[in-house]
């Protein structure tokens, strides 16, 4: 059994404007970087340190930045990318604002956006890049069983959440924070959300 704690990437000046960013390569800003240092602040709080640890992230530049600033406080080796736990492709839509994004689509829910990854997609590639980063970090701590700590983006990581719950959690509408943790136990296939910093479970 593995242990997987999903952290949303630190805050980008896309992120402050209310901007769309999916697969757009947007860095963080200060806010981001200091974000991300409270994030592993309060990983290096709750990590049980008797627990092989190991660090991933997406392969984008905001992602990765964090997952080196969390490496750096908890003394890990620099994190391995998997290009599989990039954000949501959003197509037309990156870039834009809410607001416009809302006057040109409606509302999220219902939205059809031209060039956008369909979110049964983003839950497969994320499925996929969770078994990979996993098989992996087994293979490298081995016969130990680790605890991974993956930096991804906040769509990927809702889908995930909305998976191990069957669509129980999040609510629509509710924010991922940036920084923000969600801890799930990893049994073969089988993933289980145990702890949030953002949701009520």
């Amino acid at each position: 059994m593995t242990f997987l704690t999903l952290v949303r990437h630190g805050e980008t000046d896309w992120n402050r404007a209310r901007r769309i960013q999916g697969s757009t390569d947007i860095p963080l800003n200060d806010t981001g970087r200091e974000q991300a240092r409270a994030a592993g602040l309060a990983l290096a709080d709750a990590l049980d340190r008797s627990t092989p640890t190991v660090i991933v992230s997406s392969d984008l530049s905001r992602a990765n930045e964090t997952a080196r600033i969390i490496a750096g406080i908890l003394d890990l080796s620099e994190p391995r990318t998997y290009p599989a736990l990039q954000e949501r492709g959003y197509g037309d839509a990156e870039g834009l604002t809410d607001t416009e994004f809302f006057d040109r689509w409606g509302p999220w829910a219902t939205a059809e956006v031209p060039g956008a990854e369909p979110w049964p997609e983003v839950t497969t590639r994320a499925l996929r890049g969770i078994q990979e980063a996993v098989a992996d970090a087994r293979a490298l701590v081995a016969p130990d069983e680790p605890h991974v700590i993956a930096v991804a983006h906040g769509a990927l990581i809702r889908t995930v959440i909305s998976h191990a719950t069957s669509g129980e959690y999040p609510e629509p509408g509710h924010k991922l924070a940036n920084g923000s943790a969600h801890t799930f136990r990893v049994e073969d296939d089988w993933l289980s959300l145990l702890t949030s910093s953002a949701l009520p479970v």
